[in-house]
């Protein structure tokens, strides 16, 4: 083999590589930046009267935002009534909508507040893990491989077992972070604190998930 000719090659080959990454990048920056605009849009327009952009909303978001209550809170039937009171001040509150943020950022804002006051009213101060099934609907979807379906059982099992044992902080921070993809900035204007505060507790939330996970896939938290 003819070295020079082959490192020439490798060199010929790391720009096509790198544009490709940049244009995968790009398709995905321009994806997320137009469901945010998708969905300003759509709560304007309910804003404006038209019921079926808030029904698309509300499809497009509830599964994360229970996810998050549920696991946030640890009992389904307060998740449940928490979740509904979301809605509830989406709806009332429409005709004051401005689109400072995007809409996940004011969903999940609205969320938090919404939590704080469950516990103020109940007079506790953070949330009653139950020792129940979280709630959470599992995929039905066969691998075909019951080894491997097994397995994955296991380990959301384990992984709802090692958040329910966090601090509410780390356990807010992580699931703001993991159900909605948001920034550390906007993670940070949710829960009222700085971008390093979020960092930091991230950073604690993930290190004592993988004590309890063999390999978790939770990365990410220098991004945003």
């Amino acid at each position: 083999m003819n070295i020079r000719a082959g490192a020439h090659d490798l060199r010929g080959a790391r720009p096509a590589l790198s544009r490709q990454l940049l244009w995968r990048s790009l398709g995905r920056m321009l994806e997320t930046m137009a469901a945010e605009l998708n969905d300003t849009a759509l709560m304007l327009r309910y804003r404006d009267g038209d019921v079926n952009a808030f029904e698309t909303l509300y499809n497009r978001h509830r599964g994360a935002l229970f996810r998050y209550l549920v696991r946030r809170i640890g009992n389904q039937q307060l998740a449940e009534d928490v979740f509904q009171e979301v809605w509830s001040r989406i709806i009332r509150n429409r005709q004051n909508y401005r689109p400072a943020a995007k809409f996940t950022t004011y969903m999940f804002h609205i969320a938090q507040n919404c939590t704080v006051d469950h516990y103020r009213r109940s007079g506790k101060h953070q949330a009653m893990v139950s020792d129940q099934d979280d709630g959470v609907p599992e995929p039905t979807a066969s691998t075909g491989n019951p080894v491997a379906e097994a397995e994955a059982s296991d380990i959301r099992r384990t992984l709802t077992d090692a958040l329910k044992n966090l601090p509410t902080e780390q356990r807010e921070a992580f699931l703001l972070r993991e159900e909605s993809g948001l920034t550390l900035d906007e993670i940070g204007e949710i829960t009222g604190v700085g971008r390093e505060t979020v960092k930091s507790r991230l950073r604690y939330a993930l290190g004592k998930l993988r004590q309890c996970l063999p390999e978790p896939d939770v990365t990410g938290i220098n991004d945003g």
